[in-house]
């Protein structure tokens, strides 16, 4: 039933519009020139708007929550929702709305809860716009930037004066929890282009977006969140009990129907410096990170998870454990192994190349570097040029004055394996007996990452990509692509990632970035798709990531800690077999074309040992660890004793080492405990007497006098089946 609007205030006229009070002196949101230049009652919250009692008489017809509902014409998601307080927006034809806007006849609805995906989303954004009417209130001279919501939380870019400081955030705080209490309104008003101009004369970023709407130009960091497609909003925030508009911003929404709904479960995490729309070629920008959940103890949750995050930091745990660095010298993004890391680095690859010799695969090798041409031959340039390094000019030759006597050519730093492996594919004849071609390499690639999205070993410009491209007919992709995602899958489970879904990239129709035809990309995705679905393992999509040139798969898979990870993708391939020429003889004599796929299975051998440091927290399987067995005596005794059965490890191939040095027998457990040692075996006087050891696991338990060839047997076996739990 349809519930009358609640307040007895009169509804102000036209002419005398709710006083306005905005985020802080000469705000635009007080300069309406020529009086108020919209209804404030077409759109807004039933808070304005004393509405005469509906007639009953005038019912629509729409399905609410699965269910057809007859409801009174003019009523409103907050008023079916009434008694639902979880419910804070609404989904009407697939499309989020607030709940203040009225419901349609005809229309699908479904009301979305605060703790579902999209109902965060939303409480992340409202809390973003809190956080920037705070911000200008301690700062007024503050610009607006973009404040999306982000995984977990939100952020909101200002042009500042000064940097922010921890002292700031927590000022801050404390002054976006008395805008919550004060359960201020969010109320979404539609205007026209020149009026949205007219509130924002003072924000200039927020003009230069208006620009770009005008221009159908959603390109840039954030810029959807704030214009796009369909109609012009402001967003106001609104006191509840004055009725005065005490902040406003350029929004598409939607947000929550007011501020208390935030409670006090938000935080601000962190201030870094950010360019606008996300180009190092314009301004720099003063950027506040936060989190926001439904209630007090899912944020506590969700900080003790950041917490054992910052624990698993694979960079930390890099250099305590002495894998790897990142030397200033080098550059950014270059990482460098150690020993212990390189033992870690080899084993993995090891075990990847083997097993795609298992499957088919024949390994290739090809060089780091090439004529830049080759990449303008594949298509990569101009598309990639953003993220390849700047050309090589090499084999010029000029006379004393500077003339050019010789001309000479550019090289590139390959970015991508797959031109060269078509190389090897056109180097000779090909019959349809010898596909699927699978051809596969560690090639180190070069890629020129922006500076400020480099991170540790997960984010490079210089790394490993464990590549493969599967040469097929057209009638054989169905059948590789499976391969391909088989192959991925069991390769990630025999290092203990267990927990994925995939994800389905396909085009923007709307982009010029992509090629070929609308039926080549409509059969490369149905091939994907099907394969995929086929496979059991959740699916969902990804509207306009493909590559440039065909759909393609990847694996999300989860850490121990539930967080998500890109690792390896499935990519069709319908562009490069044409623009380079390739072609086998099939079997009725004639020149066909070969599909290509490209498969990368983990993405990068850095990136996945940097994903598995975190995971395993730097505690990594036996067959992993770079020390998998270390021999500590009770005492100086029983060192020659213990070093007689490392040595029998060792010849059974086993990482063993006796620490023998003259420091106490605790020290060392703590050492070996600290360096996160799978197996530690103690030597007492009764252990010797019974030829035996004791085990010592990285949990704290003990399995005492094991016959030293039981032991060395219990090893060797948990190391070559790859076990990845502890206890032998």
């Amino acid at each position: 039933m349809r519930r009358a609007a609640t307040g007895t205030r009169k509804r102000p006229s036209a002419e005398s519009p709710p006083p306005v009070v905005g985020h802080g002196a000469g705000t635009v949101c007080t300069k309406l020139v020529g009086g108020w230049p919209w209804s404030p009652y077409a759109t807004c919250h039933e808070a304005f708007t004393a509405k005469e009692e509906p007639d009953v008489s005038q019912n629509i017809t729409l399905t609410i929550d699965g269910n057809e509902r007859e409801v009174t014409q003019g009523t409103t998601g907050a008023e079916f929702y009434f008694e639902a307080r979880e419910i804070v927006v609404m989904r009407v034809d697939g499309a989020l709305q607030d709940l203040s806007r009225e419901l349609v006849a005809g229309t699908t609805v479904e009301g979305v809860s605060i703790d579902s995906e999209d109902g965060l989303n939303v409480l992340r954004h409202s809390t973003a716009h809190v956080m920037a009417q705070a911000v200008q209130q301690l700062r007024p001279d503050a610009k607006l930037g973009i404040g999306p919501y982000i995984a977990d939380g939100f952020y909101f870019d200002f042009d500042v004066e000064d940097p922010f400081t921890p002292e700031d955030l927590k000022t801050l705080e404390k002054m976006m929890l008395k805008i919550v209490n004060q359960n201020q309104r969010f109320e979404r008003r539609v205007v026209t282009p020149a009026e949205a101009r007219e509130l924002m004369a003072e924000e200039p970023y927020k003009l230069i977006l208006l620009d770009k709407a005008d221009a159908a130009d959603e390109s840039g960091e954030g810029v959807s969140v704030e214009v796009g497609a369909g109609e012009t909003t402001i967003y106001s925030n609104v006191d509840r009990k004055s009725g005065d508009v005490v902040w406003c911003d350029l929004c598409r929404g939607p947000h929550l129907p007011n501020t208390k709904l935030i409670s006090n479960a938000f935080a601000l995490t962190r201030s870094a410096a950010a360019y606008w729309l996300g180009s190092e070629k314009n301004k720099q920008l003063q950027r506040i990170y936060g989190t926001a959940w439904p209630t007090k103890e899912a944020l506590k949750a969700y900080q003790e998870r950041l917490a054992e995050a910052e624990r698993r930091d694979h960079r930390k745990l890099g250099s305590e454990l002495d894998l790897f660095s990142f030397p200033d010298e080098l550059g950014s993004g270059l990482p460098v192994f150690h020993p212990k890391g390189g033992i870690i680095k080899r084993e993995m690859e090891d075990y990847v190349r083997d097993r795609h010799v298992e499957n088919g695969f024949q390994y290739v090798g090809t060089p780091h570097i090439s004529k830049d041409g080759l990449f303008h031959t594949s298509g990569h340039l101009p598309y990639y040029a953003d993220t390849m390094f700047p050309a090589l000019r090499v084999d010029e030759e000029r006379d004393e004055d500077g003339n050019i006597t010789k001309p000479g050519q550019d090289y590139r730093l390959k970015a991508m394996n797959c031109p060269m492996h078509n190389l090897i594919f056109r180097g000779r004849g090909r019959s349809y007996r010898e596909l699927p071609l699978r051809l596969f390499e560690f090639g180190h690639v070069y890629r020129y990452e922006k500076s400020g999205v480099v991170h540790g070993l997960t984010r490079v410009r210089g790394f490993a990509q464990d590549d493969s491209h599967s040469y097929v007919t057209k009638e054989q992709a169905p059948a590789e692509v499976e391969h391909l995602l088989t192959f991925m899958l069991s390769l990630l489970r025999d290092f203990g990632m267990d927990d994925f879904y995939l994800e389905l990239s396909t085009r923007d129709p709307e982009s010029d970035k992509f090629i070929g035809s609308d039926e080549q990309w409509a059969e490369a995705t149905e091939v994907l798709e099907r394969v995929a679905t086929e496979s059991g393992v959740k699916l969902v999509p990804d509207p306009g990531g493909a590559a440039f040139y065909g759909p393609k798969i990847s694996v999300q898979a989860k850490d121990a800690i539930g967080r998500t990870w890109q690792m390896g993708t499935v990519q069709y391939d319908f562009n490069q077999p044409a623009r380079f020429g390739l072609e086998y003889q099939a079997a009725d004599g004639s020149r066909q074309e070969p599909v290509m796929i490209h498969a990368a299975k983990f993405g990068s051998i850095e990136r996945f040992l940097g994903v598995l440091t975190e995971h395993y927290a730097g505690a990594f399987p036996a067959w992993l660890a770079p020390v998998q067995v270390r021999a500590i005596p009770v005492a100086e005794a029983f060192n020659d004793y213990l070093a007689e059965v490392v040595a029998k490890l060792r010849a059974q191939g086993i990482r063993a080492e006796l620490d023998d040095a003259s420091d106490r027998f605790p020290k060392k457990i703590r050492n070996a405990s600290k360096e996160k040692v799978p197996f530690v075996l103690i030597a007492g006087g009764e252990d010797a007497e019974a030829n035996a050891v004791s085990f010592r696991y990285r949990d704290g338990e003990q399995d005492n006098q094991v016959p030293v060839d039981e032991a060395v047997e219990r090893i060797v076996a948990h190391v070559r089946n790859r076990v990845n739990t502890d206890h032998v």
